[in-house]
């Protein structure tokens, strides 16, 4: 019969190990259940034109990046188009005073009001991903339409 002897060191790391394998399951059981926040509910950190962001990103991205990016951003704006995204998203563009630069809102489709065409004024909260041309925000939710 052969016998393991461990000594104390080695138990000591095997029950580290133990251990965080046991956080890292349940880490990745909280990420994967993680809900988005409704960013209807959550108090934005600015509230600006759509020009305004997208000019910030313009005139000084270096600047803006950390300002902004991850940030609870309502924007207002004239809708300039309304297109399909990927996995059931819709994705609004706001028009700026750029015409080669826009600032683009994805949103679950089943949260945009079926009257949203190009051409309303809308103000929408979300958050900041980035600038790549346009202004990118996510989880995006509407705040007021009028046309």
């Amino acid at each position: 019969m052969i016998t393991f002897r461990l000594n104390r060191s080695h138990k000591i790391a095997l029950w580290l190990i133990f251990f965080i394998a046991v956080g890292g399951i349940l880490a990745g059981l909280y990420m994967y259940n993680l809900q988005d926040k409704d960013l209807a509910k959550v108090k934005p950190d600015f509230i600006m034109t759509a020009s305004e962001l997208q000019r910030a990103f313009e005139t000084d991205e270096a600047a803006a990046g950390p300002k902004y990016i991850n940030r609870i951003i309502e924007l207002s704006g004239e809708v300039e188009s309304v297109k399909p995204g990927e996995n059931q998203t819709m994705v609004i563009t706001l028009k700026t005073e750029n015409p080669l630069s826009a600032v683009s809102c994805t949103m679950q489709s089943e949260s945009l009001p079926p009257e949203f065409v190009a051409g309303n004024q809308v103000s929408l909260r979300g958050q900041c991903s980035g600038f790549l041309m346009d202004v990118l925000m996510n989880n995006c939710t509407v705040t007021g339409k009028s046309n």
